[in-house]
């Protein structure tokens, strides 16, 4: 199972009791305060582990608590911290306040952390309030109360490469066959609902593909779950657009290029400045080659032909991505017209 958004209560823990106490040993008539202080509460921290593909393991667990720091005792003994509760997540993950909103951290690489509620901290021991005049105090205080936060996590998949298309492209199919993961294929629209990805080697070098689901007209909006796919796209380095030649809409493929464009303009211009590739799908077909020379003519660059079914072109498409990561992202701004 995939999830990509998940709403968790944090409850860090509270703080140790600090303690009141006088040493008593023999020979030591007035023995003085020896009240140690309470330990700190356990935090609650949201950690990126690399070997993790979604949120599904948190999915099912909303409440995360700290543990309690334990009191203080006598002999200055101080208390023990309580223990952290870690919520472990993918690299990619978005950490916010769930009531205010505002992004608390981008864990965008393995081991980023973020305390997103802090331990209640240790009241004091006796000892602490003794001075030359106050030889005996009676005063300690109670620990704190540990903080308490909702926190929303949002997983923005990072890849290397996303394939983007409208819907039945061939998208999924291409995943299966530049790597090593094992889409749902099928002959209809929206096989795909969530991001695959998928690794892909060539020669001693490598490279993680995504297959992002499909876009249609309204997605900027949210129409077709689109925000959900589109925010996938922003954690891409390099784009493969992968356009069918015959598409079962029968409309234009070079319209069908420029509204792919125009949905991820309207939810994020940047996009617009990836790093992309243009492909033919199912070249294959009699109408491909067609296809490609009107994407060729309205880009005024080159347009791949492709063909998962014969292996036509996807070599080249290795080969051609390996050469794009290599170089700097402003050289390869997407043309639209």
């Amino acid at each position: 199972m995939f999830v990509d958004r998940v709403v968790i209560s944090c409850e860090a823990g509270d703080g140790g009791n600090g303690c009141m106490s006088f040493r008593r040993e023999a020979h030591v008539p007035r023995g003085g305060p020896d009240g140690g202080d309470g330990g700190w509460g356990g935090d609650v921290v949201v950690q990126a582990e690399q070997n993790l593909g979604s949120l599904a393991n948190i999915a099912g667990h909303r409440h995360w608590r700290g543990g309690r720091g334990t009191h203080g005792m006598g002999s200055l003994k101080t208390g023990k911290r309580g223990e952290k509760a870690i919520v472990l997540v993918p690299p990619g993950t978005l950490v916010r306040d769930a009531d205010r909103g505002h992004l608390l951290k981008d864990l965008q690489h393995e081991g980023d952390s973020v305390v997103v509620a802090r331990g209640g901290k240790g009241g004091r021991g006796n000892k602490r309030f003794a001075t030359s005049t106050h030889r005996a105090p009676r005063e300690f205080e109670y620990g704190e109360v540990g903080e308490k936060r909702d926190v929303v996590l949002e997983l923005k998949l990072i890849a290397d490469v996303g394939v983007i298309g409208k819907p039945n492209a061939g998208k999924s199919t291409l995943l299966s066959r530049m790597s090593n993961a094992t889409p749902e294929i099928a002959n209809y629209p929206f096989t795909t609902k969530y991001p695959n990805l998928g690794l892909v080697r060539v020669g001693y070098e490598q490279f993680v593909m995504a297959d992002i689901p499909g876009l249609i007209e309204g997605a900027h909006a949210g129409i077709g779950l689109g925000h959900e796919f589109l925010k996938h796209i922003q954690r891409t380095r390099v784009l493969v657009h992968l356009i069918e030649p015959s598409p079962m809409d029968q409309t234009d493929p070079v319209e069908n290029y420029r509204q792919i464009c125009e949905e991820m303009r309207l939810f994020d211009a940047e996009l617009l400045d990836r790093p992309e590739i243009v492909c033919v799908s199912k070249s294959e077909l009699t109408d491909a080659s067609a296809a490609a020379e009107l994407l060729e003519e309205e880009l005024g660059r080159p347009v791949m032909l492709l063909s998962s079914a014969t292996g036509q072109g996807l070599a080249d498409l290795r080969h051609r991505i390996m050469e794009v990561l290599s170089e700097p992202l402003h050289e390869h701004a997407v043309e639209t017209h």
